[in-house]
């Protein structure tokens, strides 16, 4: 080791504080132009065979009188020699070529400080990671020389974050990260797929230009099975908080719904039940909930049904003839399912209104078929949705349908907000459950699957409304128990104290771009050691396109940039130009083409 020429000295040792008193701070720094809060330092001990990298959190200077006529002198003559402090965090030792965290194996006094080497950096990350599992998409933000690779396996299988204020550059860092996912190759075939498999659900559509030949889907060619909805995402659907009949309501709706799963199921409907995934047709649901809305009872005989028909009339029932139509429980659903039916008016002594005629279902079944004969909902009780097989739907969410593909993208944008979390609860639980019976029958996890989630905090919040119940759930599930099936999350938001703390909670690893609301800057932070509260301290100063990699999936936290997508591949989340926009002369908008759109 060449001999120290920078006057520098560690003056203050901690396991966890380093304090280096430098007199020549130009001399010092002459190995690295740009040293700063964020440098690394390297530290030699006394027999010189090990090297304690350590990271700069603050500067300081110190002034000290002097006797010596060289110094310099204040406004009133007296003399003084500047000394400039420097506290650092260790990081870790280099032995043998190797980074090993921990710094309290240091020989004291340590003999040399100065800024580490490229040579020095280089070995800590580069060679940190197995090139087998190595995974690149970020440079060290002091030295662009310097590559920041993570475990892929690690950062994918347990759980990622993506986090960042509006602006801080969430969307590139998503796409760049999959961009290069779905690049990884064994052969050599470049007109052939990786066996990536990665589901975006894109709220703002703004990924379908940063993937080749992504397998996009949207409202227009999206057919979701109705007829999979669970109880929360039908009551999320159909009833309306707050509504002191909803408990009836919610009943009603069981029946009918299990009664319809066991008529299509025919044969094998003794083992069926309300979440059965099972067929039911929503429209013959509805004929039910209108029929016993309106149906009217034999006064004397509850169980006879006052339908108007050729085998059930008045004067049949009056004479209690056994010519007319009784009904028991089952056969009055299937001829409830049947159509609307006209049952006959109430009288005094003869016909009195059926159980649910009181009005009590009025406002629940108008909400109900509002709900199926809205047009924006026929990506969900279209026709289409009814027919549907199921290894179609799972196919096409796969990227299994013609063409194959490694990305699909869900986009969001199209789906009426009311229905956004039933939409993401849906296709998050078919999901999961593709990769839990893959498993439990296949006995093997060998197409693994990642899910994004972008804009998380709006469809998974920290909040107990019932309109958030049924998406929370589902990535809740897959959070706590996904990577057991090979399904794992990635949450991306600008607001991660609103996101579900189940949910944040099970991330190992977090990409922290820019923050500025304290609440987000203070949940990241709880993420670090405080030995490390430099790092974090940068989160609101983080320039677009800078973050901060925290996990087990990384040697240690750093400060990096991610790597720029390509021109032709990058998201469509660019900002408007205002003042370029404005400049420019009036344009005119085709109203009427916008109102056929919007409707």
């Amino acid at each position: 080791m060449e001999k120290n020429l920078n006057k520098a000295e560690v003056i203050y040792v901690k396991p966890d504080r380093v304090k280096i008193s430098v007199s020549d701070l130009i001399s010092f720094k002459e190995a690295e132009e740009t040293l700063k809060v964020g440098s690394y330092l390297q530290i030699i001990d006394e027999h010189e065979e090990k090297v304690l990298i350590a990271i700069i959190d603050s500067f300081s200077i110190d002034i000290v009188t002097s006797k010596d006529a060289d110094r310099d002198k204040d406004d009133i003559g007296n003399e003084f020699e500047r000394k400039y402090i420097i506290e650092a965090s260790p990081l870790g030792i280099i032995e043998n070529g190797q980074f090993t965290r921990g710094g309290d194996t240091l020989s004291i006094p340590p003999k040399d400080v100065r800024p580490a080497s490229i040579k020095y950096i280089k070995e800590i990350f580069e060679n940190s990671v197995d090139a087998k599992i190595k995974f690149n998409f970020s440079k060290l933000s002091n030295d662009y020389r310097v590559n920041v690779p993570v475990d892929g396996n690690k950062f994918f299988n347990k759980h990622l974050a993506i986090v960042g204020a509006s602006g801080s550059g969430k969307s590139h860092t998503v796409a760049k990260i999959f961009q290069n996912a779905v690049k990884l190759k064994e052969s050599s075939d470049n007109n052939s797929l990786n066996n990536s498999h990665i589901v975006i659900f894109d709220i703002h559509s703004e990924y379908s230009t940063a993937f080749n030949n992504p397998n996009i889907i949207s409202v227009e060619n999206l057919n979701l099975p109705y007829w999979m909805l669970n109880d929360d995402e039908l009551e999320e659907l159909f009833l309306e908080s707050g509504d002191r009949n909803n408990y009836n309501q919610a009943s009603v709706l069981r029946g009918a719904i299990t009664e319809n799963k066991k008529k299509y199921a025919g044969e094998n409907s003794q083992d069926i039940y309300f979440d059965s995934p099972v067929k039911f047709n929503i429209q013959e649901v509805m004929n039910y909930l209108k029929n016993i809305s309106i149906e009217t009872v034999n006064y004397k005989s509850k169980e006879r049904y006052m339908i108007v028909d050729d085998s059930y009339t008045l004067d049949n029932l009056s004479t209690k003839s056994d010519s007319g139509l009784r009904l028991d429980s089952t056969e009055r659903y299937m001829k409830y399912f049947e159509d609307e039916l006209i049952f006959y008016e109430t009288k005094n002594s003869n016909i009195s209104k059926g159980s649910y005629a009181d009005g009590t279902l009025d406002k629940f079944i108008n909400r109900m078929e509002s709900k199926i004969n809205d047009k924006r909902l026929s990506f969900l009780f279209g026709k289409e949705s009814f027919d549907i097989e199921f290894e179609d739907i799972i196919k096409n969410l796969l990227g299994y349908s013609s063409p194959e593909s490694n990305v699909t993208i869900i986009d969001l944008s199209g789906v009426p907000f009311e229905v956004l979390s039933i939409t993401v609860s849906l296709i998050s639980r078919i999901l999961f459950e593709f990769g839990y019976h893959k498993k439990q029958h296949f006995k093997e996890n060998n197409t693994p699957l990642m899910v994004v989630y972008e804009e998380a905090h709006k469809y998974a919040p920290r909040s107990n409304m019932a309109k958030y119940r049924s998406s929370t759930s589902s990535i809740e599930r897959i959070a706590k128990e996904g990577r057991k099936y090979g399904v794992t999350l990635c949450i991306v938001s600008q607001r991660p104290s609103e996101i579900s703390e189940t949910i944040f909670s099970q991330c190992n690893n977090f990409v922290a771009m820019r923050l500025t609301n304290p609440d987000d800057q203070n949940y990241v932070k709880r993420l670090l050691p405080d030995s490390l509260e430099g790092i974090t301290a940068s989160l609101p100063a983080l320039q677009t396109g800078q973050a901060i990699i925290i996990g087990d999936s990384i040697i240690m936290p750093s400060v990096v940039s991610i790597d720029e997508c390509d021109e032709s591949r990058s998201p469509s989340s660019v900002d408007i130009k205002f003042i370029e926009e404005w400049k420019k002369d009036w344009r005119d908008i085709d109203f009427s083409q916008l109102k056929d759109n919007w409707s």
